[in-house]
């Protein structure tokens, strides 16, 4: 009883240290692509790797955008949109709003699947064909 006790303890305590660990790399990331004038968004691996830290821990479904300047440099990294295991609301004028806050010449759609399942739904390509004419319009990539 005392053994299985002190295992979930120790397995509490690696949650923690995970969690603090996972928390330094992304303030790491951020840090490197915010300030490093050389950083750019250029390459889908960066995105990507960015992204995963961004979203991994989320158990329900999570629209985020990536704000960009012209140079593909990060400006900002929103979580807007919250969701339930399968589907999240997204609405794009509130998108476009956060796009000409930032002044963001470009961004990064994404949202998270916490089913494991990353093939895109009939809805995901309707939102992203939405958003794709609106921004056009606006001159956001």
């Amino acid at each position: 009883m005392k053994a299985t006790q002190e295992n979930k303890k120790i397995k509490a305590d690696d949650y923690i240290n995970a969690d603090k660990l996972i928390s330094k790399a992304l303030r790491c990331l951020e840090s490197r692509m915010k300030y490093a004038t050389s950083k750019t968004l250029n390459s889908s691996r960066d995105v990507c790797d960015y992204l995963r830290l961004q979203l991994a821990g989320e158990k329900n479904e999570v629209f985020s955008v990536l704000f960009l300047d012209s140079h593909h440099r990060l400006l900002a990294f929103e979580k807007m949109f919250y969701g339930t295991v399968n589907e999240a609301v997204v609405y794009p004028r509130a998108i476009i709003q956060k796009a000409l806050e930032h002044n963001a010449a470009a961004m990064i759609a994404s949202h998270n699947h916490p089913s494991g399942n990353t093939e895109p739904s009939q809805t995901d390509r309707k939102i992203t064909r939405e958003l794709q004419i609106i921004l056009k319009a606006l001159d956001i990539n």
